[in-house]
């Protein structure tokens, strides 16, 4: 791995503009790396938007263990150099700090947008970036994904549903959004980014995949981005009181990571013209006070719940219908609930006994 003002550099990508130096040591060292990687050139270049994030990251250990070569952008406003610390010497791996906001020109072979903060407290801290970041995102990884004729994957969410007058929700349901609540950055933002995902389709011929992402769980997640399952572990690990809004009757359904990433690379697999959207979840369905007492349970905790207004246009219920999903894909989840916990709260408690010296 090259350090570069980029970040780390692999040198199977060249940023446009850039001109390698053709000094024989130069070409001495190409032939080498041809010898010693076997025609490694001809790998497949992904770039992951996003990718130091909690999904991003997971997704890119896949990536690299297929065989792919992987630029990683990432503006690091969420996502975390932590994510990524275990490749700083791989040698398919490059990371680039950027904002998706603008325009990008590199060479790759296929893409993957993930580029957006995900969780309440972070895209409600900027909400007017946040729209444009799936927006002016979106347009940007869709111009650059026309002019290189590549496949590009939309990483949706479950939220383009709202607060659903229909359970368990389909991909052929509308939604019931709030056009002008707190929430609205995200929940817009990525209806408006579908919405020219399937334009550029129609209008441009591009090759595209969405999915919808449902909630999603497992080792990476950040401690502190207010998201439910790392809320409820960190405070039960702590002994501190387990905060639960409303009654805790809501119903999430929680898919754990490793099993979400599988969804994303058969949909990014499957044959051309099918286009999703696509929901990935887990159709299990949980309340949200139960959840916060099986991991009480888990944690051998001795917090009590405390109870709290439940927030402006929080869905009361959420549970995908992930019928196209099996028929389709021939994916469905397979990590149990108690069993994600399991590693999530190990994950957890390692890295909270780390800060803790």
């Amino acid at each position: 791995m090259i350090a570069s003002g980029h970040g780390w550099t692999l040198p199977g990508f060249v940023h446009k503009g850039e001109q390698p130096r053709r000094n024989q040591a130069f070409v001495n060292g190409i032939l080498a790396m041809q010898i010693a990687t076997k025609g490694s050139f001809s790998r497949r270049r992904t770039l992951v938007t996003g990718g130091a994030g909690f999904l991003g990251s997971h997704l890119i250990d896949r990536l690299l263990d297929r065989g792919d070569e992987v630029l990683c952008v990432d503006n690091l406003f969420t996502g975390r150099k932590e994510n990524l610390s275990h490749l700083a010497n791989e040698p398919r791996f490059e990371f680039m700090r950027h904002d998706v906001c603008f325009p990008l020109f590199v060479e790759v072979d296929e893409i993957w947008n993930l580029a957006c903060p995900a969780s309440p407290i972070y895209y409600q801290h900027d909400p007017v970036q946040t729209t444009k970041t799936s927006v002016h995102g979106a347009i940007n990884m869709l111009g650059l994904a026309k002019r290189l004729n590549c496949r590009i994957f939309q990483a949706s969410t479950s939220e383009v549903y709202g607060d659903p007058a229909i359970h368990p929700q389909t991909e052929a349901y509308w939604g019931n959004v709030n056009p002008i609540g707190i929430r609205s950055c995200y929940d817009e933002g990525k209806r408006c980014a579908e919405t020219l995902f399937f334009d550029y389709h129609r209008q441009h011929g591009l090759d595209i995949k969405v999915a919808r992402i449902f909630n999603t769980y497992g080792p990476r997640m950040n401690a502190v981005d207010g998201r439910v399952v790392s809320n409820l572990i960190v405070q039960a690990i702590a002994g501190e009181p387990i905060t639960i809004y409303g009654e805790g009757e809501q119903t999430r359904s929680f898919c754990y990571v490793d099993d979400l990433i599988a969804g994303f690379l058969a949909l990014m697999e499957s044959e051309s013209g099918f286009t999703g959207p696509v929901n990935l979840g887990t159709p299990r369905e949980f309340t949200i006070r139960e959840l916060a007492e099986m991991v009480i349970e888990k944690t051998g905790s001795r917090s009590q719940l405390t109870f709290e207004p439940l927030p402006q246009d929080d869905p009361l219920q959420r549970k995908p219908d992930i019928t196209l999903a099996r028929e389709r894909l021939g994916w469905e989840p397979e990590v149990k609930l108690e069993d994600g916990l399991d590693r999530t709260i190990a994950y957890f408690r390692n890295i909270m006994s780390s800060a803790a010296g």
